[in-house]
């Protein structure tokens, strides 16, 4: 029992730590943040610091995962709903999805320069690897639904996760450019609805689904993440 106890304590301070930190990095910035902004914010010592996270780099690879299992819970209900059929499935998923990015607007900003820096190559690897796991069965179980419900006709349902989480992320990091580009925000969301407008595509002919049955997001939310990164950058 009082290992339970202290493994759940653990937990919890740790979860203090990452919450401290993501109020830096929307605040300040990651490169700007410190581990000793951390430090006096929390008042504990670096010792203490160390005995949850390694390092600086150690502490945002813990943040993004964070969000990924965050993200894994907002979609599992989506999933697993007998009522809905599956391109409905998509539509809620995608509209789950983007909702719940423009809710972590301000952490995706304050990141996304550092992220897509040259020394982050390998964590972004790394994330990438660990999204591919959770969140391509999701994909592949609404496509297997589709196919038998007759409405997809993907010729191997059991792979369509894997492809269709990483064309999300080679078409989220073509989008990351777009967003980082300097220009007036009308210019970065039409040309940003180019590239979703592509991606849309592709995944459909993946599933085997008809041409325009997928909405991967929409207009409002394009202006929004433009609007903000006009303002960011």
């Amino acid at each position: 029992m009082a290992r339970v106890v202290k493994e759940q304590e653990h937990a919890a301070r740790r979860g203090e730590i990452l919450d401290v930190a993501q109020q830096l990095v929307e605040s300040r910035g990651y490169e700007q943040m410190s581990i000793q902004d951390v430090l006096d914010r929390m008042q504990i010592s670096k010792g203490a610091f160390y005995h949850y996270f390694g390092s600086k780099h150690a502490l945002l690879e813990a943040l993004v995962a964070r969000r990924l299992a965050e993200a894994e819970q907002r979609l599992l209900p989506i999933v697993h709903d007998p009522q809905l059929p599956a391109l409905a499935k998509f539509e809620r998923f995608f509209a789950t999805a983007n909702n719940w990015k423009l809710e972590q607007k301000g952490f995706v900003l304050k990141l996304m320069r550092v992220w897509y820096a040259d020394s982050n190559a390998l964590m972004r690897q790394k994330v990438r690897t660990a999204a591919l796991s959770v969140l391509a069965p999701l994909f592949t179980a609404i496509a297997a639904q589709g196919v038998a419900e007759g409405v997809l006709n993907a010729a191997y349902p059991e792979q369509v996760g894997m492809v269709m989480l990483s064309l999300s992320h080679d078409f989220g990091d073509i989008l990351a450019v777009q967003m980082l580009a300097h220009e007036p925000a009308p210019a970065k969301a039409e040309r940003m609805a180019q590239i979703i407008a592509v991606y849309a595509d592709a995944i459909e002919r993946v599933l085997g689904a008809p041409p325009g049955s997928i909405t991967v997001t929409d207009a409002a939310t394009l202006r929004a993440w433009a609007d903000a990164t006009e303002a960011e950058f």
